[in-house]
């Protein structure tokens, strides 16, 4: 099912003694925060709109100026609130793309429909590719965000078919060790 709405990013901290706040962003798209207009904070399982005064992005975090935000203790009271967009606002999505925040939750399965686990998180170690982290029986797996693995992502009904061929040689399992060149 397609999220109402996107996480772009979370509060980390207050920035200043006027309001501002210090985001964590989640999005590719770190242009963005200077053209908000409204975002939506998630706080007690409820999306709050919040006016977006102004906003910048610098060495890899966002700042948002948020109307009714003045000084830093309303800032501070912010501290760990997750930051939302609606979808009509989210930026547009290449072939073959995703949200991560759609993707969390997923059921893997093999192509016979054998389900392998759960996806937990999406881990964004470089700029090759993600990982994607699985909660199975087995315990944690881990394998790279690559189609030769990743087969089909279908949100709506909420499985990723993974390729049970190539996954011995590119899953990491928790319970296994390291293989070390000696």
């Amino acid at each position: 099912m397609l999220a109402e709405y996107v996480q772009i990013g979370k509060i980390v901290k207050p920035q200043g003694i006027r309001g501002e706040v210090k985001l964590r962003a989640m999005t590719e798209d770190m242009t963005r925060f200077s053209r908000l207009e409204t975002v939506y904070l998630k706080q007690k399982g409820a999306y709050v709109p919040r006016r977006v005064l102004g906003g910048r992005s610098y060495d890899g975090f966002a700042f948002l100026k948020l109307e009714g935000v003045t000084d830093r203790d309303q800032a501070e009271a912010l501290r760990g609130c997750e930051v939302y967009v609606d979808r009509a606002h989210a930026i547009e999505l290449g072939e073959d793309e995703n949200f991560v925040c759609e993707l969390v939750g997923l059921q893997a399965q093999d192509s016979h429909g054998e389900v392998i686990g759960r996806l937990r998180d999406v881990l964004k170690p470089n700029a090759v590719c993600d990982v994607y982290v699985f909660d199975t029986p087995r315990g944690e797996m881990m394998i790279p965000a690559l189609k030769r693995v990743v087969k089909r992502v279908d949100v709506a009904a909420g499985v990723m078919e993974l390729d049970e061929a190539v996954l011995p040689e590119v899953a990491v399992w928790q319970d296994e060790p390291a293989e070390r060149d000696e």
